[in-house]
C-alpha cells in the first residue's frame, strides 16, 4: 500500500504546469517535521480541481495536510550519473493555515461547478 499524509508549509507558492491535454498542474515544495529538530522537503505535485484550487488559495509559508502517493522520479544529470528523487502525488489538500485568499472565488466555483478539493488523481 502506497498512502502517505503528510503535514507542513509551502517553501514558495505553488507553480502551475499544463499536461499536453490541458489538464492543470500544481507544483511546491512542502517542508514538514521528520525528527525533533530536522526540517525535510518535498516536491508535491497536484492535479485538476486540486490544483486549480491550490493555485488561487495557497501561498508561501501556508500550512496544510496532504494525502497522496509518493512517486519515485529516476534520470541521469548532464554527466550521465543516475539520480532519484520523490515526489507526492496529492489526491487532497486541507487547508489548515491560510493568509485567506482566493476563498470567496473559490467557495462559488466550488457550489456552481459541483468541485471538490478532494478530487481524484487522473490516473
Amino acid at each position: 500500500m502506497n498512502q502517505v499524509i503528510l503535514t507542513g508549509n509551502l517553501g514558495e507558492d505553488p507553480k502551475e504546469f499544463f499536461t499536453p491535454d490541458g489538464v492543470a498542474i500544481a507544483s511546491f515544495p512542502l517542508a514538514f517535521r521528520s525528527g525533533k529538530d530536522k526540517t525535510s522537503w518535498i516536491r508535491v505535485s497536484c492535479y485538476q480541481k486540486v490544483a486549480e484550487v491550490t493555485l488561487r488559495c495557497l501561498h508561501k509559508g501556508a500550512k496544510i495536510a496532504v494525502n497522496g502517493v509518493l512517486d519515485q522520479q529516476k534520470w541521469e544529470d548532464e554527466h550521465g550519473t543516475p539520480k532519484t528523487g520523490y515526489r507526492l502525488i496529492a489526491n487532497q489538500v486541507e487547508f489548515i493555515k491560510t493568509d485567506g485568499r482566493g476563498f470567496k472565488e473559490t467557495e462559488a466555483d466550488v457550489e456552481s461547478e459541483g468541485a471538490s478539493v478532494h478530487d481524484d488523481v487522473p490516473f
